[in-house]
């Protein structure tokens, strides 16, 4: 069992608002910023959400899941909070800045083992030891909302015993991250929303809710440039098979593939991008800017490009509109304007944050 070392924390708020002209040049670069420390989540009577850690007990080594039900509200309510909870996460995990391409961190799908059925040695994580240490029971309990998650987390253990706190993953956790987000913002049920460790299977999901054949459903499926993209919709790319459009995927429905979705959380129709927040992205959560075409009298699309990670599926959910660039106005976001004030503490962050300024003008 690994020793329960102690991590200092940070200050119980967010403190920093990144100016989103800033933010959007440096995510159109690859790669993520610096390693630089994560933020407090707010306090509940701030924004009421449960901490995923909330949903497991004891230290890397010997975690466990602790079953905890999620959140269910109706679909038209929970637009705004998929958005907030997202950002709080983002700002836990450092406000990290990714390329539009970027996705999985990890290579070895869920479902495969070592040839030997042991944990692989040698993966180790992107993040610092201590770092990992932090950020450990926020990404079990990101798998604990699926019914994987048990099994996903004892096998962590096994690795974590082997290699140390800062061995990688034994899985990819992109899709646990995003129904986590689902099970937190209120799409508890799974005919609203199927939690799954592999994002093809609520991209399916909303397949058949676009079909007809699943009209409980939060999400229906788009091809990119049909339905108007706002907060709170999923986009996704495929990797293994490459789809370009969700009638590529309908042909293989049910059968596995690499696939990949982030949590829109703004489109800046005047910036001409589109914000996009995913987890396991380079090994944390992290913002995307999304290129976008601006044309007369029409919605902000994306510019999709023909590169291998292109968006084939954009999940449009059943709620009604929240205000377009839902980020800036999110409760993280709010509480970081109002804790900074002025620019004069930009130089305690970590690049590229003090780059891309603070911005504090509501307070």
């Amino acid at each position: 069992m690994l020793p329960s070392s102690t991590v200092k924390g940070m200050p119980s708020r967010p403190l920093v608002l990144l100016s989103i002209a800033a933010l959007v040049m440096l995510a159109g670069t690859r790669g993520v910023s610096a390693q630089q420390p994560g933020f407090g989540r707010l306090p509940t009577e701030v924004f009421d959400v449960a901490a995923p850690s909330a949903r497991v007990r004891g230290v890397p080594g010997v975690m466990a899941v602790q079953p905890r039900a999620c959140r269910t509200l109706p679909t038209a309510d929970t637009r705004r909070r998929i958005v907030d909870v997202a950002v709080q996460e983002w700002a836990f995990f450092g406000f990290r800045l990714a390329a539009a391409n970027d996705t999985e961190d990890n290579d070895q799908p869920p479902t495969v083992r070592s040839d030997d059925g042991e944990p692989r040695r040698g993966r180790r994580s992107r993040l610092s030891p201590a770092e990992a240490e932090r950020v450990a029971s926020s990404i079990a309990g990101y798998w604990a909302v699926t019914a994987e998650g048990s099994w996903i987390v004892a096998r962590q253990n096994d690795r974590w015993n082997l290699d140390g706190i800062a061995a990688r993953w034994n899985a990819p956790w992109s899709a646990a991250f995003v129904s986590w987000v689902m099970c937190e913002a209120g799409l508890g049920a799974t005919t609203q929303f199927q939690r799954a460790i592999a994002h093809y299977t609520y991209i399916d999901q909303a397949i058949r809710a676009r079909d007809g054949s699943a009209s409980q459903a939060a999400f229906a499926a788009y091809d990119p440039g049909e339905a108007a993209i706002e907060p709170g919709d999923l986009l996704c790319s495929s990797r293994r098979p490459t789809y370009r459009t969700i009638g590529d995927r309908r042909r293989q429905m049910g059968i596995g593939a690499r696939s990949h979705c982030d949590v829109v959380v703004s489109v800046d129709q005047p910036g001409r991008r589109i914000l996009a927040i995913g987890g396991n992205v380079r090994g944390v959560v992290s913002l995307k800017s999304f290129p976008a075409i601006l044309e007369v009298g029409k919605p902000l699309r994306l510019d999709i490009g023909n590169g291998e990670r292109r968006i084939f599926a954009h999940l449009k959910l059943r709620a009604g509109a929240v205000d377009s660039r839902a980020i800036e106005t999110s409760p993280t976001v709010h509480a970081s304007e109002c804790a900074v004030g002025t620019a004069a503490r930009a130089p305690r962050l970590a690049p590229p944050l003090a780059a891309a300024g603070i911005v504090a003008s509501r307070c």
